[in-house]
């Protein structure tokens, strides 16, 4: 009889930052130098947190940035073995839509080497992940929509 496989189900949250400047749209990307990775800053709920507090609390460790939610970006998900224990993982990361309200990029945390603001059309080229492409694509859309002359 085949053993059965593990299937680990992790859900953890994160943020797209935004800015506008001169009526071009920058967003929040963190990198990493080895191995090369560029992708959005997201992680884990602690005991008794909300998705949009996990996000918003990720989002500040790992960019610097104090910010604010102003809309619900949908999730993504992905499956990946964790090497430890040969485990499959199913993965739901529920991201925001959010924009800086104070702190500074050289203030995150050591998880990654850098955190830099990228025009939109340039994160989406240099971001590792096709799912958070177009998590950032969603992004986008949803910060021209909430332009003030946007109609």
């Amino acid at each position: 009889m085949a053993k059965r496989e593990q299937v680990v189900h992790l859900v953890s949250a994160g943020g797209v930052v935004y800015r506008e400047e001169d009526d071009v749209v920058q967003v929040v990307l963190c990198g990493r130098r080895a191995p090369l990775l560029w992708g959005l800053p997201k992680g884990t709920p602690a005991p008794g947190e909300s998705l949009e507090q996990t996000a918003t609390r990720e989002v500040r460790e790992e960019t610097g940035l104090e910010v604010e939610v102003v809309a619900p970006l949908g999730s993504i998900e992905y499956w990946f073995v964790r090497n430890q224990n040969g485990a499959r993982c199913h993965k739901t990361v529920h991201f925001y839509l959010m924009v800086p309200k104070g702190g500074s990029l050289d203030q995150h945390d050591p998880e990654f080497d850098v955190a830099q603001w990228f025009l939109g059309e340039e994160a989406l080229r240099t971001l590792t992940y096709p799912t958070e492409v177009q998590v950032v694509k969603n992004a986008l859309a949803a910060a021209r929509e909430r332009r003030p002359d946007h109609g």
